[in-house]
């Protein structure tokens, strides 16, 4: 592998890892990045082939539509497109049906969680939810202090899901061209810290560098 293509993964990693928090990480999830990251190349290969015919391996539609609202508040729409243009929610399905069932099932469980906890608090699924509801919830699970065992199921899925859309969204073609005009020679020199007040969303990496001939 090139000098770039390891700068840039070992980036990417820190950056992944980086939306995972401080505290200890349950296995499932740590697992799941892990897949994500080994895996990208391939899996973005098979959700490109599938064009307009991809349907999803094991997401329903609901849960689908779900995880695209999730990965678009996670990386927004800016002036550079954001997590639903980049298809993250293809590369979300696509990463759990290729891991075991341990990781399936707690993924799932924790998607199940945020609609209800939307239903609690708001009466309606998250994906129904107005944009100031649902960072109103990415806010509570988010937060580095909320230690409630109620909420526990919430912040894990949180961390599992933010570094999938990283890993999703930066290793995509919209991310590695449009956003960081990756013309092979491109290798990441800064990222910064989160920024989003509300759920902690990972900044854009800044102008990527050139590789010196």
């Amino acid at each position: 592998m090139s000098e770039a293509g390891l700068n840039r993964r070992e980036a990417l990693r820190r950056l992944a890892v980086g939306g995972l928090g401080t505290a200890a990480t349950p296995l499932w999830i740590e697992n799941l990045r892990s897949a994500a990251e080994a895996s990208a190349e391939h899996v973005h290969a098979r959700t490109a082939a599938a064009a307009e015919d991809w349907k999803p391996k094991l997401l329903s539609p609901q849960q689908n539509e779900t995880v695209i609202t999730l990965c678009e508040l996670i990386i927004p729409t800016t002036d550079t497109p954001g997590g639903k243009a980049a298809l993250v929610n293809r590369f979300v399905d696509e990463v759990l049906a290729d891991s075991g069932p341990a990781e399936r099932r707690e993924f799932f469980r924790g998607l199940t969680w945020m609609d209800q906890r939307s239903l609690e608090l708001f009466g309606i699924d998250f994906v129904g939810a107005t944009p100031e509801q649902q960072n109103a919830l990415l806010t509570i699970v988010s937060s580095a202090t909320n230690r409630s065992v109620a909420d526990q199921v919430g912040v894990e899925f949180f961390q599992a899901i933010k570094s999938m859309t990283i890993t999703g969204y930066y290793t995509s073609e919209v991310g590695m061209r449009q956003e960081l005009g990756d013309d092979g020679q491109v290798f990441f020199t800064e990222f910064k810290g989160c920024t989003h007040p509300e759920h902690g969303a990972p900044a854009k990496p800044a102008a990527p560098a050139k590789k010196k001939s």
